[in-house]
């Protein structure tokens, strides 16, 4: 059986199609999907019986399973279990601007990044759309209120699962769906270029962020393994080739790393890197784990870091911290309820 929520409203129509029925009945079943949220096909009460019976023939609407909430001031991080079994977290953050939800795009994650708890429980499986959506339509439903702000930077390299994760962006922008605007959903990359080339061709509106943490390649092979395949000269050229195309500015994520990243010296080096870009700086205060030895810059350093790329022309801002009572770090909440793999 078929998760319906895999799939498009343009695959529905064609679905629908292929089995000789009228195409608008695609639109009528994503609006009871995605607008009145129903939870069974005979919810669907102006849809006809033979159609209603293909449904529950043929597809599923099987949601993840919620196993565990945590909640602090601004922030609330769930854990979710799949069919099977398997578990994956989502967080959800109150800004100023807005209700923002991080979405996790696979179970575990090969990319290896040495600070990341996510990188320590390796990549068991990509995530389908579906999977990645139903994160969505929990949490609006526990929260009673919609999503405004979608960043796909959870638990996994959403460039590592590409197909489906664009096809989860097309299904949550579908205006007759979940309806976030494409600027309001941003992708994060630790920097595959060959992602970033397809994301290129996309010529969408959905914003890119490249977690960078290093101003150079010494430093960044030594936190980010993926980076041996992805040096920074390469990854920079590509970079500006999207921000050229695009006319889209790129964000760049920096965990300031305490002694490793966090220097006067890296600071100038990242100004030098990312002068007269259309781009800003995204510094990340880290939240340690007991399982990673790296520890959190001082709030002095940060201040000192941001000053430096002020002074040089660089937008810069500093991420707001989130409630010290969750399990704050990508991947921990997972990690610390025992789970293998």
């Amino acid at each position: 059986m078929k998760n319906i929520y895999n799939y498009t409203l343009e695959e529905l129509e064609t679905y629908f199609i292929e089995q000789k029925e009228k195409k608008f009945r695609a639109t009528q079943i994503y609006e009871f999907l995605y607008k009145k949220r129903v939870k069974s096909f005979a919810e669907m009460t102006n849809i006809g019986k033979n159609t209603i019976d293909n449904l529950k023939n043929n597809f599923t609407l099987n949601r993840i399973k919620f196993l565990l909430k945590q909640e602090d001031k601004g922030v609330k991080k769930y854990l979710f279990e799949l069919s099977d079994k398997q578990r994956i977290e989502t967080v959800l953050m109150y800004h100023n601007y807005g209700i923002s939800i991080c979405v996790s795009s696979q179970v575990g994650c090969n990319m290896g990044c040495k600070f990341c708890e996510s990188g320590r429980l390796k990549k068991i499986r990509n995530l389908e759309a579906s999977e990645i959506v139903e994160q969505i339509l929990y949490i609006e439903e526990d929260i009673k209120k919609r999503i405004s702000h979608v960043v796909v930077m959870g638990i996994g390299e959403p460039f590592d699962n590409y197909d489906n994760v664009m096809k989860f962006v097309k299904i949550i922008n579908c205006p007759k769906g979940i309806d976030i605007g494409s600027r309001h959903i941003t992708i994060s990359t630790c920097g595959i270029i060959k992602g970033i080339e397809k994301f290129i061709l996309e010529k969408g509106q959905v914003n890119l962020a490249i977690s960078l943490h290093a101003p150079n390649d010494t430093i960044r092979k030594t936190i980010m393994p993926i980076a041996k395949a992805n040096p920074l000269d390469k990854l920079m050229l590509t970079i500006k080739k999207y921000i050229k195309t695009t006319n889209r500015r790129v964000t760049f994520e920096y965990i300031m790393l305490d002694n490793i990243n966090d220097s006067k010296e890296c600071a100038l080096e990242l100004s030098k890197l990312l002068k007269n870009m259309n781009c800003y700086v995204n510094l990340i205060p880290y939240n340690e784990t007991e399982n990673i030895g790296y520890k959190r810059t001082k709030n002095s350093q940060i201040m000192q870091f941001y000053d430096i790329l002020k002074k040089n022309n660089i937008n810069v801002t500093i991420r707001k911290e989130f409630g010290s009572k969750v399990d704050a770090a990508c991947g921990q909440l997972r990690a610390n309820q025992n789970i293998g793999g």
